[in-house]
């Protein structure tokens, strides 16, 4: 959501770098070109006036002016002021008497269902005993939606035909405390507009039921607009947080940093795509890296657990630091890191040079790369992929007309699976930790 704004501020802060020492005209004609490209990313006006004027005051003052590096001060400073931008992270409230209740609310087509499911999942995975409300008895499949999302993440749904949502509510929250849940996440209806008959029911569930959080679910794909989405509902309704949906998108990406100055409603998740582990907790120092063009290693490590299992990642690692790798553990790394998102995604959250460069990749052909890999592989023998030294030329012949490619494309894989290997072997030897640093100069 953030990569032309970030490939905007990059290209301004490359340009600060090829200077030595700035001069006062150097840093305005600088934060003119952040001005225009935090306006273009469609963050409020006021909230880039506000960022643009704190950073100026700070960046033609000594703090920049008596810096070994002025221009890497100056990011340091942009850094700093846009994090505080996005507001301090607020995590969720789950204090107090169990079950927890958390209330979904927004407007139709937010992806608000498939929120619920997805933070069920996450609060599942953290311990939690869940329960999710099929309070939605308007739209068309709404219940049948959060029914089949329950299903798929082993998360029970209740619900209670012909009922109304505050009477659903409540007798969801009794079973859910006969039952010993922890959590019980309420998928309440939305609404086109902004209407009195959607507050009122809204406002019958907190008063019937202890809510820890409301949860307000917004498309970050509306832009603008979710700004006064969020000050409508805030208006006549205690909201606790937000969560943005589709930012894995081509939104703009101004309104989530708009919305906490705006409004003073925290962010607390983010969806960062369509797959039901597909949401995060909203960082803003990670944020802020990201749209900086300093990467998100920590967030990259998270998804990288998210698909690894802990002792078959220890054993991986241990066969590959003897030199034992195998196409067989080849194959499985590939898998692996499919369930980490797409590769676009993934690859822009590596730092310094390596993210940059990723940038400038096709996904589409790098898929596709994948693709022929793994056919390849597939048209092996259990015994050609475990000692790759028996492929001679007409095993060669054989696995190309299997996997329907020719065989240079073989040849090429073996290539790269051999120099894999030799790396593995130079790592394993002291002082070679070195080279990895100096990928993310």
């Amino acid at each position: 959501m953030f990569e032309s704004l970030s490939d905007k501020l990059t290209a301004v802060f490359d340009n600060l770098r090829r200077r030595g020492k700035l001069t006062e005209n150097d840093v305005e004609i600088a934060l003119r070109e952040v001005r225009l490209a935090l306006l273009e990313a469609d963050v409020n006006y006021g909230v880039v006036r506000s960022f643009t004027n704190r950073v100026k005051e700070r960046a033609i003052g000594a703090e920049v002016s008596k810096a070994l590096n002025p221009a890497q001060q100056v990011v340091k400073i942009v850094n700093e002021e846009l994090i505080a931008t996005l507001g301090q992270a607020e995590p969720l409230n789950l204090r107090g008497e169990k079950p927890h209740v958390l209330m979904m609310i927004g407007l139709q087509g937010s992806g608000k269902t498939t929120a619920t499911a997805k933070l069920a999942k996450r609060l599942r995975a953290e311990g939690e005993r869940v329960m999710m409300v099929a309070a939605d008895i308007y739209r068309p499949a709404a219940i049948k939606q959060l029914q089949t999302l329950g299903e798929r993440i082993d998360v029970p749904v209740f619900t209670l035909d012909g009922a109304q949502p505050v009477k659903i509510v409540k007798e969801a929250y009794a079973q859910a405390k006969r039952g010993g849940y922890t959590l019980l996440l309420i998928d309440t209806a939305g609404r086109s507009q902004l209407d009195d008959f959607l507050m009122q029911e809204i406002d019958g569930i907190q008063k019937a039921v202890p809510c820890n959080e409301i949860l307000l679910v917004i498309d970050s794909m509306i832009g603008q607009e979710a700004l006064n989405i969020a000050e409508g509902f805030r208006d006549v309704m205690r909201i606790t947080g937000l969560i943005f949906t589709k930012i894995d998108g081509d939104a703009r990406g101004g309104a989530a940093i708009s919305i906490r100055e705006v409004t003073g409603i925290p962010i607390k998740f983010l969806g960062t795509g369509e797959g039901l582990d597909a949401i995060e907790v909203f960082d803003p120092a990670r944020i802020s890296g990201r749209i900086l063009g300093m990467g998100d290693m920590l967030g990259l490590i998270e998804k990288a657990e998210a698909a690894y299992a802990d002792d078959i990642a220890m054993e991986d690692a241990e066969r590959m630091l003897k030199g034992q790798f195998t196409l067989e553990d080849f194959a499985k790394q590939l898998k692996q890191i499919k369930k980490m998102g797409p590769l676009s995604q993934v690859m822009g959250m590596l730092p310094g040079q390596l993210g940059q460069a990723a940038k400038q990749v096709d996904p589409r052909e790098i898929d596709g790369q994948l693709k022929s890999v793994e056919a390849i592989i597939a048209s092996m023998t259990p015994a050609e992929r475990r000692d790759p030294r028996i492929l001679n030329a007409s095993r060669r012949r054989r696995i190309a007309r299997g996997c329907g490619k020719d065989v240079q494309a073989v040849n090429r894989l073996m290539k790269q699976f051999r120099d894999m290997q030799n790396l593995m072997k130079r790592f394993q030897k002291p002082g070679s930790h070195g080279n990895i640093d100096r990928l993310f100069g």
